[in-house]
């Protein structure tokens, strides 16, 4: 599914768009644009101008647009991918096979295609059309950047709530881009039990838990992606840790299906 580390490589794939005009824009799913964005307003802001740059905060990919003439300001697309969403750039995607979503890829499945000068694509392939496009999308509503976040921010977003650790984690508006994988894969790192209650964490914890996401993160980016944690292939009926080989507990935390090892993860 995609996380931040799969996001962060559709940014990178996205950057190969730039620069290029953009000559058609083709959004047929209207159920796939978001925030009272439609099809025409997608067509009228971006035919005739380019993507002037990329961004992103958590598991959202914003691509900045040139104003066209006389435009006061410079628009911005938001992508948001769901599950199985996927984005392509020439057909590139950069991730490949996700987990949870289909090896194959299927013309129906593509929910937005912008057309490129040179006969190029970028184009948004979202099986499950959990994910979706929308025109100036609102960004207040995030937390920090799980990757960029501090020890301090992190300490904020953790404090004045009971809920279960992994929970506040997966809460986008405390921290921005982390999935239930990367949840499941930093806290068993981390030693810390996803049933605690993150307002008890102590300022030890607090900054071990904050080394172990940072490192994380960057480790699954440069594996290739949220599913190639060491604990993933452990998440099954029967699985051990691989740290200490005791049997892996499974429970509902946050609304996702959660693993940890009850021996050294308090």
């Amino acid at each position: 599914m995609p996380e931040l580390p799969e996001v962060e490589t559709y940014r990178r794939v996205a950057d190969g768009a730039l620069g290029r005009t953009i000559v058609d824009v083709d959004s047929p799913d209207a159920w796939f644009l978001k925030g009272g964005t439609t099809a025409e307003d997608l067509s009228a802001t971006l035919v005739g101008s380019q993507f002037c740059g990329t961004r992103r905060i958590g598991k959202l990919l914003l691509l900045d647009v040139a104003p066209l003439a006389g435009a006061a300001v410079s628009p911005v697309v938001g992508i948001r991918f769901g599950m199985t969403g996927t984005l392509l750039v020439d057909g590139i995607d950069g991730v490949g096979p996700l987990l949870y979503g289909p090896s194959r890829r299927d013309p129906s499945w593509e929910r937005w295609r912008v057309a490129l000068d040179g006969g190029g694509t970028l184009v948004v392939h979202d099986p499950r059309r959990l994910g979706g496009v929308t025109l100036d999308p609102e960004t207040s509503d995030l937390g920090p950047d799980a990757l960029d976040i501090g020890v301090a921010a992190l300490a904020g977003a953790l404090c004045g709530s009971s809920a279960p650790l992994k929970a506040r984690l997966l809460d986008q508006s405390k921290v921005a881009g982390i999935g239930n994988l990367i949840a499941d894969e930093t806290l068993w790192r981390a030693s810390l039990s996803p049933l605690r209650s993150s307002v008890a964490l102590t300022s030890t914890e607090v900054r071990r838990l904050h080394r172990h996401l940072r490192a994380t993160l960057t480790d699954l980016m440069a594996r290739g992606g949220s599913h190639r944690g060491d604990l993933i292939d452990e998440r099954h009926p029967g699985g051990i840790c691989p740290k200490d080989g005791s049997p892996l507990a499974r429970a509902t935390v946050g609304g996702r299906t959660t693993w940890w090892c009850p021996t050294h993860q308090a």
